[in-house]
């Protein structure tokens, strides 16, 4: 057994977008070829309505899936292609946007103004870019929770454990989402395939990972050079911990219990061409891109 040993810790950093949702980038703009075939993850928690009800009003993907899970709240979506509904606490939306699709997403948190909930971006490759867009809704009751072991709690989204499989289907970079919970002084061992890009991000608690506590083994992003108070853990909304290569990851606790997202997927190893919500292989294919979507030639 090879354990993945810890790369790098990224501290999320708050920024604003869409008409003014206030929210973490855990990591982005810049770390495509890092997290390949990732492109992106926002962490959007809040408990103050006018920080995320102006949302994400009307605006186009092409050549990349984003993938929407909701902890508290309510996400209220609509696209070009007369699609609408609403994403509840504990539901997924795996959105492949492939040719073309304009949507809209509002958030509108619960009845006590509590929103949270992540988006991960991941990238589709040359010969997919262009499919056909679809979506995958996935209700909260239809995601299979396993128990590998005593004190260890799994949501299956994406990917399978023990012959349990997640409801997402048939995606491309053959991911792993999973939300995990450790109880209190409990050690897990989680199975990655080699050469796939894993990380974990903390949503709640404090966990360690591969028995390294020396935090200053691995290079860290967004924490001050003169820090010292550069810790050997993540904890909640802390740090994204990304991990070298190797076939395992292990985590525990100790005397607090701690909840995280262990996402997986193999990379795609081709040029990125980035710009806002459009991701292609070149520069020609975005000029094309936002062309189109000018002229009203973007939906296929």
């Amino acid at each position: 057994m090879n354990i993945r040993k810890i790369k790098k810790a990224i501290k999320s950093q708050p920024t604003i977008e869409g008409a003014g949702v206030h929210l973490k980038r855990v990591f982005g703009f810049g770390k495509e070829n890092e997290f390949d075939p990732f492109l992106l993850l926002d962490d959007f928690r809040s408990t103050e309505r006018d920080l995320y009800t102006q949302g994400f009003p009307w605006h186009p993907h092409r050549g990349i899936e984003t993938i929407t899970y909701v902890l508290a709240g309510e996400v209220e979506h609509g696209d070009s292609m007369k699609n609408q509904g609403v994403i509840r606490a504990g539901d997924v939306q795996w959105m492949t946007a492939g040719s073309g699709i304009v949507h809209q997403e509002m958030p509108k948190g619960d009845a006590n103004g509590n929103m949270f909930g992540f988006q991960l971006w991941a990238n589709l490759p040359a010969k997919n870019k262009m499919m056909k867009p679809r979506y995958q809704e996935i209700k909260s009751d239809t995601i299979p929770v396993v128990n590998p072991k005593d004190g260890v709690s799994i949501k299956i989204i994406a990917g399978e454990i023990g012959g349990t499989k997640g409801p997402v289907k048939d995606i491309i970079i053959e991911p792993e989402y999973l939300d995990i919970t450790l109880q209190p002084n409990v050690e897990y061992i989680h199975t990655i395939p080699q050469n796939h890009t894993a990380f974990a991000y903390v949503i709640d608690g404090k966990g360690y990972f591969c028995k390294e506590k020396k935090p200053f083994n691995y290079e860290a992003e967004g924490v001050n050079y003169f820090d010292m108070e550069r810790m050997p853990y993540a904890e909640n909304e802390t740090l994204l911990l990304f991990f070298q290569d190797g076939d395992s990851i292990l985590m525990y606790t100790e005397a607090v219990s701690v909840r995280l997202l262990l996402i997986s997927g193999r990379p795609i190893k081709e040029p990125v061409a980035w710009y806002g919500p459009i991701v292609m292989n070149t520069r020609e294919e975005l000029e094309i891109a936002f062309q189109e979507y000018q002229n009203g030639t973007f939906i296929k």
